[in-house]
């Protein structure tokens, strides 16, 4: 079996009410609106078919729900699609084994109550968030709770990243050029909030914090040097901000915090940053996902990444923990099967 961790549905009501109908809004907006499974689960259904016993822990696709809506409104939006997630896995249990409820990150009163709401209610497996809220950074004190919640009760933080065409390239145009925002924004946003958690001292407060950060950690794995050696120099740059005593105040060296996170597969077939991911972040923390359903030809994305597992020339046991033993880990798979 494999178990697809990060992958992206609309359920329809909430598609139609909201995507459709213009709140997305342009670029992601634009990209998410013109794919036929991101919303139509049958046809999803036929091209999973091709992977035998293939099922899918789902989330909702980007753009994020503060960016579709204002602190006002966006609350609801959480509510009616995470609503819509439960019920897609309530109605297709052996394709879809859980979710991961979104957030309405631009209200952080009502981002925990919506948190509390998914888990005990609607048996959300985790809670998914972005790499900025809004453009806050995810280390900002009024997301504190929801992240000391996430480790109180040991379930796992999916964190997509996000950043729109609107951060340009260069600091004298107002707009990013060629689609860089998306081919490289991605990768520098998760690398950024991951890095303002670890200086943060999430770790060190929250040492069973289980975050798993899309797309085999950005550039984290392939920048390992400068994460390591290099950050170990912290303080040694910088003229106005005492670093070195900030240094000097964490537990580990900066690259070892690092480790802490989880890690996916998504990287469209890309098998050196596979085999490069899995050096840095070592088997046991590399969960399975394809990004689906935002590769160009259908089932894509998930038949590369099963390539590129399958390159790394691993023993079937460290397979087996990639494609679902450390998802099941995660998600308590096998003790909530014994409980019942």
């Amino acid at each position: 079996m494999k178990i697809d961790i990060f992958n992206h549905v609309f359920p329809r009501e909430f598609f139609d009410k909201y995507i459709n109908a213009g709140s997305a809004g342009k670029d992601m907006g634009k990209r998410v609106s013109n794919i036929q499974t991101i919303v139509d689960v049958d046809r999803r259904f036929r091209i999973l078919d091709e992977f035998g016993d293939y099922r899918q822990v789902i989330t909702l696709p980007s753009p994020p729900l503060e960016v579709l809506a204002g602190p006002e409104k966006s609350p609801q939006l959480a509510l009616e699609g995470n609503n819509g997630l439960a019920a897609l896995c309530r109605k297709h249990p052996e394709r879809f084994i859980g979710f991961a409820a979104s957030l309405p990150m631009n209200n952080p009163a009502a981002a925990e109550k919506e948190m509390t709401r998914a888990l005990d209610e609607l048996g959300a497996f985790g809670i998914q968030v972005h790499t900025n809220a809004a453009g806050k950074p995810l280390d900002s004190p009024e997301f504190a709770g929801l992240f000391a919640e996430a480790a109180r009760r040991d379930i796992p933080v999916w964190m997509h990243p996000y950043r729109g065409a609107d951060v340009s390239d260069y600091a004298v145009e107002e707009r990013s050029q060629y689609e860089i925002w998306w081919t490289f924004g991605w990768p520098y946003e998760t690398s950024v909030a991951m890095a303002r958690m670890v200086f943060s001292g999430f770790f060190d407060r929250w040492p069973n914090l289980k975050i798993i950060t899309h797309h085999m950690g950005g550039m984290i794995p392939y920048f390992e040097g400068r994460v390591g050696y290099g950050w170990d120099q912290l303080g040694t740059r910088t003229s106005d901000v005492d670093y070195k005593s900030l240094l000097t105040s964490l537990k580990k060296r900066p690259v070892d915090y690092f480790k802490h996170f989880y890690a996916d597969t998504a990287l469209f077939g890309a098998g050196p940053a596979t085999k490069c991911g899995l050096e840095f972040f070592g088997v046991d923390n590399i969960v399975f996902a394809s990004d689906m359903p935002f590769e160009p030809a259908p089932g894509l994305y998930a038949r590369e990444t099963i390539r590129c597992v399958e390159d790394l020339g691993l023993a079937m046991e460290q397979k087996e923990k990639i494609y679902r033993g450390n998802a099941e880990r995660l998600l308590k798979l096998k003790t909530a099967a014994k409980a019942s």
